[in-house]
């Protein structure tokens, strides 16, 4: 079975992935990449391309996504499936590369856990009568990563390329899913990019935000490994 490489998002490490990862690991190997490490998308990319096994597939959520699209730009060659869990193939409008600024100089002043609780944990979770649990998992990926891997990431993502026409241009399977309530990344970026992939399923999940992984880690679990497994 080929090993599967997954990219987690903004601020977060494996436990974004840890139903996935459990389901998973039976079946086939499994990668969790670190993108902590650069303030750019291509280098990233770059950098998770030198630690992948020679074939792989591809699984990125949220800002592992805009990775993900970029390492299939760069070497279209080594990934045999790819999946997009609600992220954006947009570039970053003005007025949010604009927002980041503050955000940054608070991080770097030791307010990092004011923006993860006031300005980016609001908008992760669909609504529910128990949010917490998943939010303190949030809470504690951000603060194991820290300051300096908070500003590297937003100033990748204020600098990412639109990677519309590179998506048309795939020619692998492509498993698109979002959760239904996502205010990040919301369902309309998912079905632009599944109109744009001629070979593309896309999996909308109910009752789940920006977090399905976790909102709903049974749904999402049976949608990738079907999918990864056909």
């Amino acid at each position: 079975m080929t090993p599967l490489v997954m990219i987690p998002g903004m601020m977060c490490d494996e436990r974004i992935f840890a139903p996935q990862i459990e389901a998973l690991l039976a079946e086939l190997s499994v990668h969790i990449a670190d993108i902590s490490k650069h303030d750019n998308i291509s280098d990233l990319a770059a950098d998770v391309l030198s630690h992948a096994p020679p074939k792989f597939s591809l699984a990125g959520h949220s800002m592992g996504g805009i990775v993900a699209m970029e390492i299939c730009s760069q070497a279209p060659e080594r990934v045999e499936k790819l999946v997009l869990i609600d992220t954006n193939p947009k570039s970053e409008l003005e007025e949010v590369k604009a927002k980041r600024e503050p955000q940054i100089s608070d991080a770097l002043s030791g307010k990092l856990i004011n923006v993860i609780r006031d300005e980016m944990k609001p908008k992760y979770l669909a609504d529910s009568d128990n949010p917490d649990v998943i939010l303190n998992i949030c809470m504690d990926m951000a603060l194991s990563l820290g300051p300096k891997v908070f500003v590297n990431q937003s100033r990748a993502l204020q600098g990412r390329v639109d990677q519309q026409e590179a998506l048309n241009s795939l020619n692998i399977p492509v498993l698109i899913i979002c959760g239904l309530e996502d205010k990040l990344c919301p369902l309309e970026k998912h079905e632009l990019m599944h109109n744009i992939i001629s070979n593309s399923t896309l999996e909308v999940i109910e009752n789940a935000g920006h977090l399905p992984t976790l909102e709903q880690p049974e749904k999402t679990t049976e949608i990738l490994k079907t999918w990864l497994m056909n």
